[in-house]
């Protein structure tokens, strides 16, 4: 293993340079797809196919079997830009939005495939290795939704490769409910129509209600609530006809996402009147974890631990997150969530990482691969 990883880190660090010049921002993966597809086939990955939630998909001996591993990294960035985006680096770091979350994992995963299939190793029960679409933002986690759809019933166990830092690795999920709330009313000119509903004063009130709830606390859990976009109205002098805003709310137990979920629309509801109209729209949810065998989950979590921390000479922790994981965690499936690579700035456009992690890094993947043939 490190007489492949010494040999082919420079084609590593090219992997990462060369996505890096393709924007995929959710739902535009299409050329970063493209890139992967080409070079899985230009190193042997027959059978590779991208599939209609733009997953890049290679089926390594799954023929009949259902206790596949499935091993992903998204290929999507939180970012929105369809242009190339900035990239540098100097001799320790390499600097990009979106460079670690996940360009970088998107790329120990082909160098996993690539390890596998020059050594002939084939896993008794089958990998699936995915380059999946759709993680950030309002992906609402599409890709991995695709896979566990297409491959149901056949899937033993789940890995992404998607945190910031080697210490960190996630094997329970924050859930989430968002949407996206409109305002409408009838508006006018800010002198003659004054006194008029206003849509930004209205919304102004929903926001405020939404920031005046009490956090449900059920165990050891933890809940959270974000307004995270707001736009609308039209001049100065004129009484905002419309505004609209993104909201969610998150928890790492699933009943308190429910409360969570009846104290927003009690508030959705309590805004509309005769001069008020509300719209709201969900557009997007990530489950919690639902029906997970437990000692299965902790026996997959233990393997990643040791194998990390025998590569890291770190101490893992474990700490929920919103992932990939999701998915395969609400249908019951042992799921874990490692990081490859250390860095920081994730989901700024100052994203960095350090390059000599990536050894490090691909070893804990080739080791993890490897172990579970």
């Amino acid at each position: 293993m490190r007489a492949f990883i010494e040999k082919n880190y420079e084609k590593l660090l090219q992997i990462i340079r060369e996505l890096c010049k393709i924007p995929a921002p959710s739902g535009k993966e299409e050329k970063r797809a493209q890139f992967c597809l080409d070079w899985l086939k230009k190193n042997g990955a027959e059978g590779s196919y991208i599939d209609n939630a733009l997953n890049v998909v290679f089926p390594y001996n799954c023929e009949n079997s259902n206790k596949i591993t499935v091993f992903v990294a998204h290929t999507d960035t939180v970012f929105p830009d369809t242009e190339p985006m900035p990239f540098s680096e100097d001799e320790e770091k390499m600097y990009s939005p979106g460079i670690g979350d996940d360009t970088a994992c998107v790329a120990i995963l082909l160098m996993m495939a690539k390890y596998l299939i020059e050594n002939n190793i084939k896993p008794e029960n089958g990998f699936l290795i995915v380059c999946n679409s759709g993680e950030e933002g309002l992906g609402n986690l599409k890709g991995t939704r695709q896979i566990m759809k297409d491959y149901q019933g056949r899937v033993k166990q789940f890995l992404s490769f998607d945190s910031f830092k080697l210490h960190i690795h996630h094997d329970s999920c924050v859930g989430s409910h968002r949407y996206e709330v409109e305002i409408k009313c009838e508006g006018g000119h800010s002198f003659n129509k004054f006194g008029n509903k206003n849509a930004i004063a209205e919304l102004s009130k929903i926001v405020a209600q939404i920031y005046s709830i009490e956090v449900p606390k059920i165990g050891n859990s933890t809940t959270t609530y974000n307004v995270g976009n707001i736009e609308g109205g039209t001049s100065v002098n004129t009484i905002a006809q419309n505004a609209k805003m993104l909201c969610e709310y998150r928890s790492d137990n699933s009943d308190c996402l429910d409360i969570m979920k009846k104290h927003f629309e009690d508030i959705f509801y309590s805004a509309k009147s005769d001069d008020v109209e509300i719209n709201v729209k969900n557009i997007g949810e990530r489950p919690c974890e639902k029906g997970v065998d437990l000692s299965a989950k902790e026996t997959l979590s233990r393997i990643l631990k040791d194998i990390a921390e025998e590569s890291s000479g770190r101490e893992i922790q474990y700490i929920p997150a919103s992932t990939d994981c999701n998915i395969p965690l609400s249908l019951g499936i042992p799921s874990v969530c490692i990081s490859v690579y250390d860095g920081g700035g994730a989901h700024t456009r100052e994203e960095w990482i350090d390059k000599n992690s990536l050894k490090t890094g691909l070893m804990i993947a080739l080791k993890a691969a490897v172990k579970f043939t």
